[in-house]
């Protein structure tokens, strides 16, 4: 999945992280704050051992990778900070040839993108365990439970619209008249397979008829969510778990027909790691049990709107939780 890259003021920072990223592996950030034990309890068998996070570069997974990091060390292990690893692809490689040990991914994602699956699985439960199983016995990398949050594209529209059209479900998209009907899509969105033209064709609509090519606007992730708002367009594509979505006080339509694949995360790590350290699996079960919809959008809504850092979001989330202190 995407998300909107958050511009930063510190320019030459920025062109400092860029500068490492082209050679390889490195931390998202060079801090990464104290924490001591809370819930999470030092292993004897990490004390010691060096465990390599890694993530993609928007917020949500840095996040994600953030939380990985501390609760680790937490635990009582060395933890090489690699998150921030530009494109999916890059960031899994790292993690199947051994560059890395362990990363957070999303079910929909590995089993379209990784494992060539074309058709997603419409059960939550049954997509992990198909990724699960598959990719344990093709690439040796196992996943632990998924976390309830489901970061997958939908359309939203602006509270006010949402009320004046009655739109609650996707299938409403249908009654809204031809002249109304009208989108904001970013370019991804319109160009995938699980996206803008699967969606219309899903929901009883034919593309340049039901929905004329005219009522098509096509922009960038970073103006799309202000355009939505702002009734520019009447429907727009959001990612699910987007921080902005809140703030921007914009509705959800529910994918009644389920189109849209599920993309849950899970804490995916090399088999031999989990063989040396099984207690690893204990430390993500309760952390991913408690990352819902609503606590990721939260979190996000801290970075991409409020600008904080996603090292000391993650920290502050794990004391919330008592995980750490």
């Amino acid at each position: 999945m995407r998300a909107a890259r958050r511009v930063s003021g510190r320019v030459a920072a920025a062109l400092a992280v860029l500068l490492l990223a082209a050679c390889g592996l490195h931390p998202a950030s060079a801090y990464i704050p104290p924490v001591e034990p809370g819930s999470i309890r030092p292993v004897p068998s990490l004390v010691g051992k060096t465990v390599r996070v890694t993530s993609k570069e928007f917020s949500e997974q840095i996040l994600l990778g953030k939380i990985a990091v501390l609760a680790l060390t937490a635990a009582g292990a060395e933890v090489a900070d690699q998150t921030n690893v530009q494109g999916s692809v890059n960031a899994r490689r790292s993690l199947t040839r051994g560059d890395s040990d362990l990363m957070w991914e999303y079910t929909g994602t590995a089993w379209i993108t990784y494992l060539g699956r074309e058709n997603p699985i419409p059960d939550p439960w049954q997509q992990y365990v198909a990724v699960r199983d598959l990719d344990l016995r093709l690439n040796h990398i196992v996943w632990l439970p998924p976390a309830p949050f489901n970061n997958t594209y939908s359309m939203a529209v602006a509270g006010a619209t949402a009320r004046r059209l009655g739109l609650t479900n996707l299938s409403d998209m249908a009654k809204v008249p031809v002249s109304a009907r009208t989108f904001c899509v970013d370019n991804e969105f319109f160009s995938r397979n699980d996206g803008f033209i699967g969606m219309l064709k899903a929901y009883g609509l034919t593309y340049g008829t039901d929905v004329p090519r005219s009522n098509i606007r096509r922009m960038s992730v970073g103006v799309l969510y202000d355009s939505i708002a702002k009734g520019e367009c009447t429907f727009g594509d959001v990612s699910t778990t987007d921080g902005r979505i809140e703030a921007l006080k914009l509705v959800i339509l529910k994918d009644d027909r389920k189109f849209f694949p599920n993309y849950n995360p899970s804490v995916t790590i090399r088999e031999e790691v989990v063989r040396a350290h099984p207690e690893i699996v204990g430390i993500f079960d309760a952390i991913s049990a408690k990352l819902t919809d609503k606590v990721i959008r939260g979190l996000n809504a801290r970075m991409d709107v409020g600008g904080e850092v996603p090292a000391l979001v993650a920290r502050d989330w794990l004391r919330s939780e008592g995980f750490v202190r």
